[in-house]
């Protein structure tokens, strides 16, 4: 074989044995920059998704170690509609005070000087008995619902706050009424439970916008 056809085919050899390399390099670099590519994008969107998850918490969390108790009074279901909406936006525990005489309609007659309640609201040496057992020492935070009767709050409050030691916790009022505040009430345990850190409080509808706006404005 004629010696310049040998060197012009090693020469060629040598030509596809470098482009080939060439290409698989080339291939290999593209992979690589490519999966880099692809765990940066996944990077991103663990981030964005954890600034969701972050946004969607709830609005006050249990994670700042205060456990929280929602106790109420609901003789017409109204106050407990509050409390429910309030359970949820704390992750609080929801606990009724339950009268060991329940309340009728004919009790709750605000007109009948004879009735119930108003005797008791008259009267403020009145104690209504609870039948259930509530815990109190295990909650730092305890929102105190009742209803607005008379001007002020139910007597069996008075019951109830007579025959729990909530000392040094932080208590914050909450009502419902058709017209009065609530801040005769307040005034009132402020000035003989002074044990007890008091929050102002609030009279609350029914509207569960009006209660996040609410707790989102505590500082507690």
């Amino acid at each position: 074989m004629n010696k310049n056809i040998i060197v012009l085919i090693i020469v060629i050899i040598l030509i596809v044995c470098g482009v080939s390399i060439w290409l698989i390099n080339s291939n290999t670099n593209n992979n690589l920059n490519s999966n880099a590519n692809i765990n940066e994008n996944n990077g991103e969107e663990n981030n964005i998704a954890n600034i969701v998850n972050d946004n969607n918490t709830g609005d006050r969390e249990a994670s700042d170690h205060q456990k929280i108790a929602i106790i109420y009074f609901s003789a017409t279901g109204t106050t407990r509609k509050v409390a429910e909406y309030i359970e949820e936006l704390t992750d609080g525990d929801l606990i009724e005070i339950v009268p060991k005489e329940k309340y009728t309609d004919d009790d709750l007659k605000y007109n009948n000087s004879n009735s119930r309640a108003t005797k008791e609201q008259n009267d403020s040496s009145v104690r209504p008995e609870i039948s259930n057992s509530i815990d109190t020492d295990s909650y730092d935070v305890i929102y105190l619902g009742y209803p607005i009767w008379w001007g002020d709050a139910p007597r069996i409050i008075l019951t109830f706050l007579d025959g729990h030691d909530l000392s040094g916790k932080t208590v914050i009022p909450f009502c419902t009424s058709g017209s009065s505040g609530i801040d005769t009430s307040v005034n009132y345990f402020k000035n003989n439970y002074k044990n007890i850190n008091w929050l102002d409080g609030k009279r609350l509808v029914t509207l569960q916008s009006e209660v996040k706006a609410w707790i989102n404005s505590l500082d507690y």
